[in-house]
């Protein structure tokens, strides 16, 4: 759809908002107590039955709302049944009592370990469905989480899904996430790919930062904080929706969801489905994406429940790579290639081949189910088990394009450390697809340049069941067990050989060892003719299994809340290579590493009005599979002679505060991080050709996060919320590591690259890295927030954000290549910082009936203003402008609209 369609709609969006702003209101209020103990509950979400008007009730459980006269108001809490309140023209409802929920739905609460207001001594901004929907528009689901202290979220190449997000300067493979108490994070390397998530936002029940320790009791926890997500299941109304919504650059999306609530005999059906389609913002980045969710639920008697969860997002999307940012001069230059103002959208890699056909050598397709039996047993009043058994099956691939040597294998990226790539490059800016093609069919060697894809499946099975009870009165205990088996199948197959007859992996096969692999014995086996279907560079299962126990004492006494908690786990790890070794060799020795964690924290509530809390803890986390535990996860079963637990040490103290008017949290942390894992490799040549890949373990890197947060809510007015947020953060590098050098077997060398004496002899070589004292990069470390919210009349909401972002170092890439020198060293200064930026983004909605339907018609514009401004680079050789490269700008001003029909 073009803009200025998108901007008709969005003119009458408003226009239809304000005029239907008169309609007739009443003001509201009232008082919401628990009925078991007559005690005023602070924070219930009060709206309209269909979510249009709403507010939450202040720490003395008083709310005041203005709404139609006839409506009704829906009143819900965690750990409490949900309540419906017709106002029938009162102004002043009185006493609204609220029951306890059930203890089976309670239990799924603090198996997802969700922070408690007040009482848990824990970081945490919690995100409610409303917000989601009126703030997302078309962004990815991390950037909801912009304007929360300490978060960083970035589109990286700007391709469907391919977002990240930073939390406390530490990146996605330090963050937990969570989707009802079972974890995300991928096994080998701990990050998080947010395409595998799409649409999972419709389905959030709530969603909750915690920053630091964070509150999770698994036994493989997070460093910088976790996210939590929880999604409806057996609680969710009964009903349904269907909705479209439109955005700039041919953005469309459908959804629909239906629940059947809880009924009679016990059973709860809730089922979700949509489509995601698009051009993409970026040049060459259109994708097509669906999303499912099921949920299905069975109470057994009064004591248990057994529910069903499964959602996956399968989806396929071409893609800017993240190489492919240029320098800023660069950016200046693709305004020939681009209309006017419309450079930053330029993607390196777009282009055609010989008859005219798109191509692209960055494509993603993807597809993670996650299936989830969780079954909850009150076995006593004081006492329950609850479990999850889970099932990941992961299957896709990303374009990998490979050549007969390194420089033709670089070539397939647009654009090499900020310089554009000349090489096929037409005069209108494409990528010269068909010049590879001629190049390979001029090839008497077979084709030079050839594109595969690089597979990865992966087969993860979890258990995760936590007991609670309590010893007195005042005193809860948990204690569980984490159990976690995965296997990791990844392969590279060509897919195209680009017009030529055959491809050697030349670059590739010379580096398999005979003594690793018999084929590799024959000197003509590297001369082998491959074709389409045939695998190169990799073939190997990675193999991660974890056994694990936690266990939690809290204390909970008026206006003392105190906990002590502890894991423990051990990590097993090894490889089986089908491509560097024979089936005699194929099985890498089994690495195993001992984990666990300690931690406590204590709140205290002064009075009604002000709290404090403190938390410490420790953790020692053993080394991922990739980067880690071995020195080349990819290439050889070598395992890290140098790997350690990496040790994190974090204290941290804050102080609430909580009105009818307002509420604020103020927090001060501290985290050190020891003996962070750094493995890489490097080519060996001799006479012009590559013999080894040499390996290195940069042992010791040590890193310092502390920072003060605080976060605002006012409500001056009942039609008015006010939010704010300020983070400050300090992140640095802590000393210089030194790493030593291995061959790809695993033998120490020399300078000279020959056998060394011994590990760390005195000739083994090691390469230094002068890092004391240097910022780190890659996350702004001054972030701040404001937002205002209006409810304008009956079903009419505005909101309007500003966002903040300073002090964004450059990221730093530890490029074996450019970084390390056998036996030498490498000092890194101060990188170079990102100009401050600060964006708008503008919400409105108008709730209605339509043919005695509830009706939603919603629309956003981010980025209102259409501010310039550059989202992520990395540091150059200079620490300056001039230099820096991979540079990417963020979005300029995006559109979208939606029409949601609720029955």
């Amino acid at each position: 759809m073009q803009m200025k369609q998108l901007r008709k709609i969005a003119f009458l969006l408003i226009a239809t908002v304000f005029a239907s702003s008169a309609a007739a209101q009443t003001v509201v209020k009232g008082q919401v107590v628990s009925v078991s103990t007559n005690e005023s509950l602070a924070g219930v979400s009060v709206t309209t039955i269909d979510n249009t008007v709403g507010t939450v009730t202040d720490l003395n459980g008083y709310f005041e709302l203005k709404v139609a006269p006839n409506a009704n108001l829906t009143f819900t809490y965690l750990g409490f049944k949900t309540l419906t309140v017709f106002v029938g023209g009162k102004s002043n409802l009185g006493t609204i009592s609220m029951a306890e929920e059930d203890v089976l739905l309670k239990d799924v609460v603090v198996t997802a370990s969700v922070v408690v207001d007040r009482q848990t001594p824990i970081a945490s901004s919690t995100i409610d469905p409303l917000k989601i929907e009126e703030k997302l528009g078309t962004q990815e689901f991390p950037e909801i989480l912009k304007s929360t202290p300490g978060v960083y979220a970035t589109k990286e190449g700007g391709g469907f899904g391919d977002s990240k997000v930073n939390l406390r300067g530490f990146k996605s493979e330090n963050i937990a996430v969570m989707i009802n108490g079972v974890p995300m994070n991928d096994m080998e390397w701990g990050g998080v790919y947010w395409s595998n998530w799409a649409g999972l936002s419709d389905v959030t029940r709530s969603m909750q930062v915690q920053r630091g320790l964070g509150a999770s009791k698994v036994s493989a926890p997070s460093v910088g904080g976790s996210i939590n997500i929880i999604t409806k299941t057996i609680d969710a109304k009964k009903g349904g929706s269907a909705s479209y919504g439109i955005g700039n650059d041919g953005y469309n999306k459908y959804l629909f969801s239906v629940s059947s609530g809880l009924l009679k005999n016990g059973w709860a059906l809730t089922l979700l489905g949509g489509k995601t389609w698009g051009d993409g913002y970026i040049q060459g980045t259109g994708f097509q994406g669906y999303n499912y969710f099921l949920s299905v639920a069975k109470r057994l008697g009064e004591s248990q429940q057994l529910s069903l969860t499964a959602f996956g997002a399968p989806q396929v999307h071409d893609q800017r790579s993240s190489y492919d940012g240029l320098s800023i001069q660069g950016w200046q230059e693709a305004k020939k290639y681009m209309l006017p103002g419309e450079q930053y959208r330029y993607n390196p890699i777009y282009g055609f081949g010989k008859n005219g056909e798109y191509k692209t050598s960055a494509k993603n397709k993807y597809h993670k189910p996650q299936i989830s039996l969780n079954h909850i047993w009150q076995i006593t009043p004081t006492s329950s088990l609850s479990t999850a058994l889970y099932l990941s099956i992961g299957d896709g691939w990303g374009y990998s394009g490979q050549g007969t040597s390194s420089t033709y294998a670089n070539y397939w990226y647009g654009a090499s450390n900020g310089v554009l790539n000349t090489t096929f490059r037409n005069p209108d800016g494409t990528f010269a697809y068909d010049k590879i093609q001629e190049l390979n069919e001029s090839s008497i060697n077979g084709s030079q340049m050839v594109m595969s894809v690089s597979k990865n499946q992966h087969k993860w099975y979890g258990l995760l069941s936590t007991y609670t009870g309590k010893l007195t009165e005042n005193i809860d205990y948990y204690a569980g067990i984490d159990g976690r088996y995965y296997i990791g199948t990844h392969t590279n197959e060509i897919i195209d050989l680009y017009n030529g007859d055959f491809y050697l992996d030349i670059r590739n096969r010379p580096l398999v060892k005979a003594e690793n692999n018999k084929a590799a014995a024959d000197p003509n086996w590297v001369y082998q003719k491959l074709t389409v279907g045939d695998v190169i560079y990799r073939d190997y299962d990675g193999y991660v299994v974890q056994e694990g126990v936690f266990g939690q004492i809290e204390y909970n006494k008026e206006k003392l809340n105190a906990f002590f908690s502890g894991s423990f786990n051990n990590t097993s790890q090894w490889r089986y290579d089908r491509y560097y070794y024979d089936a005699e060799h194929a099985k890498s020795e089994t690495v195993n590493a001992i984990g666990y964690t300690v931690k406590g924290g204590v709140n205290y509530n002064l009075n009604n009005y002000h709290n404090v809390f403190a938390n410490i803890g420790y953790i020692s986390r053993a080394p991922f599979f990739s980067g880690g535990a071995f020195l080349s996860s990819a290439t050889s079963n070598t395992t890290n002679p140098s790997a350690v637990n990496e040790k994190i040490f974090s204290v941290e103290g804050g102080y609430g505060f909580r009105s009818r008017f307002l509420s604020a949290n103020l927090n001060l942390y501290h985290t050190e991080w020891k003996d962070k894992t750094m493995a890489r490799q490097i080519e060996v040549t001799s006479a012009n050709a590559v013999i080894d890949r040499a390996l290195i373990n940069m042992q010791g890197v040590n890193s310092t996060h502390q920072g003060v947060e605080l976060e605002l809510t006012a409500k001056p007015i009942n039609w008015l919320e006010l939010t704010g947020m300020l983070s400050v953060g300090d992140w640095k590098w802590t000393n210089d590591p030194v790493g030593y050098f291995y061959t790809s077997n695993g033998q120490p060398v020399t300078k000279n690259y020959e056998i060394a004496s011994g590990i760390q002899a005195e000739d083994h070589a090691s390469s230094k890295l002068v890092l004391n004292g240097v910022k780190e990069g890659g996350s702004a470390q001054l972030t701040s927030a404001l937002g205002a919210n209006f409810r304008l009349g009956h079903g009419v909401r505005i909101g309007l954000d500003w966002n903040y972002f300073g002090r964004n170092y450059a990221d730093w890439s530890f490029s074996a290549s450019s970084d390390l020198v056998i036996g030498g060293e490498k000092t890194f200064a101060t990188p170079w910082i990102i100009p401050d930026y600060h964006t708008f983004d503008l919400n409105a909605s108008y709730s209605f009936y339509m043919g005695g339907f509830r009706t939603n018609l919603s629309g956003n514009i981010n980025n209102l203003f259409d501010q310039e401004y550059i989202s992520q680079a990395y540091d150059g050789s200079n620490h300056d402008w001039q230099s820096a490269y991979r540079v990417f700008y963020g979005f300029g001003r995006t559109m979208s609209v939606r029409l949601k029909i609720n029955f």
